[in-house]
């Protein structure tokens, strides 16, 4: 089985510099923003360039920028248009992307190891996660957490009660604990923080569950997957159990319960469910386990889902089954 590495332990500190929709409409504050921006930017091209042995001559050579810009773009002085910044990303071998990232400093290590990454092919990335999961991350059969991970209508919240009942284990919907954090309800987050907010309020979430619970059964959000950082730290903590059913499935069960969220307003729902489930299937399936829901009970769901939890990881596991 293949899994995401560990996430790394530390990082290179961070700039609190707002972006996006989230920087500031007053001008004075903006223009501080634009400064600060524009100087992790001129740090970072510095660098990388350092890094790589490139003279200002080189590098102005190899992206067809005048040598007299990218001193001012160096300096934090040049507010370089996009186009530019693709050609100073691609002689520098890196991502435009990477050059815009908030950390004050790359190290050394990191952009031997980036640059290593982009010359492998993705069959050798799929061999290089799987030796840093079995160097970095925990074993799977000594972890006795279990997070469900899957699209809303999956049974994520029927599974993970049973579950949790019959290996006598705490049940942690980490929705629930995102508005107990906020203090209000999901759809105020999203009115007033936005989805940028909500995922912040989803990461604080999910750390707070694993430093509370050694021991836990967790139901995430369906789309806490596309979150790469938060994906890995379930994977390197948790048994991780995809729950998925086909998309008429997936329909019937939401217009049961009335709950039509992730298709609102849409002249067609089965299409739009469809597309969801394409982006995100391959996140789901870095799962250690799946378990197929279509017509089966939730009962029977369970009993598989306990069958598919390595042996030694539970205590309570054979007792379940036995239950």
């Amino acid at each position: 089985m293949i899994i995401y590495p560990a996430h790394p332990v530390s990082k290179a500190p961070t700039v609190k510099l707002k972006i996006a929709n989230n920087m500031s409409t007053d001008p004075e504050t903006s223009q501080i923003e634009s400064e600060q921006l524009l100087g992790i930017l001129g740090d970072r091209v510095r660098t990388l360039r350092a890094h790589r042995g490139m003279t200002r001559k080189a590098l102005a050579r190899d992206s067809s920028v005048s040598e007299r810009y990218l001193a001012q773009l160096e300096q934090g002085q040049g507010n370089i248009s996009v186009v530019l910044l693709a050609r100073v990303a691609s002689a520098l071998r890196t991502e435009p992307s990477d050059l815009l990232q908030m950390h004050e400093r790359q190290t050394a290590e990191e952009v031997l190891i980036a640059d290593l990454l982009r010359e492998l092919s993705p069959d050798s990335h799929k061999a290089f996660l799987q030796m840093l999961s079995e160097n970095f991350a925990v074993p799977v059969e000594s972890r006795r957490r279990i997070a469900l991970i899957g699209l809303r209508g999956a049974g994520k919240t029927s599974q993970g009660t049973l579950l949790a009942q019959r290996i006598d284990a705490p049940f942690v919907r980490l929705g629930s604990e995102i508005e107990q954090i906020a203090g209000m309800s999901a759809s105020e987050i999203f009115s007033l923080s936005g989805q940028a907010g909500y995922r912040r309020l989803e990461e604080k979430a999910l750390m707070r569950t694993l430093q509370q619970h050694d021991r836990c059964v967790v139901e995430t959000g369906g789309s806490i997957v596309m979150n790469s950082k938060l994906l890995n730290t379930l994977l390197t903590t948790c048994f991780v159990v995809w729950l998925y059913a086909r998309p008429e499935e997936y329909m019937r069960r939401l217009r049961a319960e009335g709950d039509v969220r992730p298709m609102e307003n849409q002249e067609d729902a089965m299409a739009d469910l469809r597309r969801i489930l394409s982006e995100r299937d391959e996140f789901y399936s870095k799962a250690h386990a799946s378990i197929d829901t279509n017509g089966k009970s939730i009962d029977d769901c369970v009993t598989e889902l306990i069958q598919a939890t390595p042996q030694g990881m539970n205590k309570n596991m054979n007792t379940a089954l036995e239950a």
